[in-house]
């Protein structure tokens, strides 16, 4: 399931739907961090759900996923996943030389984030290798 595109309105479904559906009297807030492959953070939301944080965390990512297009999206979820509809030919056409520039300043910028304590080294290195296999 984590070498699947994701759905972005399976995503805001999955965001919503643990702040209203109780499952057995107990929100299951968080379910589409598991969803988008973003398994620690969804252990996070679970357990802190006895308080309001990962309730107002998943609204405001419900709405973000809502607010994106797909093209976004998939920047965001789906980088190194080869959609359905491609085909391996697509893939031996060579790499745009102003791509692997753009993905060198995005890798740039990742580090930053990392370095600055924005995101976890797990984060940083699974958006690495998304980035990275976005270039072979």
């Amino acid at each position: 399931m984590l070498n699947k595109p994701k759905n972005r309105t399976i995503a805001t479904l999955l965001a919503f739907s643990g702040l209203v559906i109780p499952i057995g009297g107990v929100h299951l807030v968080g379910l589409h961090k598991f969803y988008l492959g973003q398994r620690g953070w969804g252990l996070v939301y679970l357990l802190l759900s006895w308080t309001p944080i990962p309730y107002v965390a998943s609204a405001i990512e419900g709405v973000w996923y809502l607010a994106q297009n797909t093209d976004k999206f998939d920047d965001n979820f789906n980088i190194g996943i080869m959609p359905v509809e491609s085909s391996p030919s697509n893939l031996s056409k060579g790499t745009d030389p102003t791509q692997v520039s753009a993905i060198a300043d995005a890798l740039r910028q990742l580090d930053q984030l990392r370095q600055d304590g924005l995101i976890s080294e797990y984060e940083f290195e699974q958006k690495r290798r998304q980035w990275l296999d976005r270039m072979a």
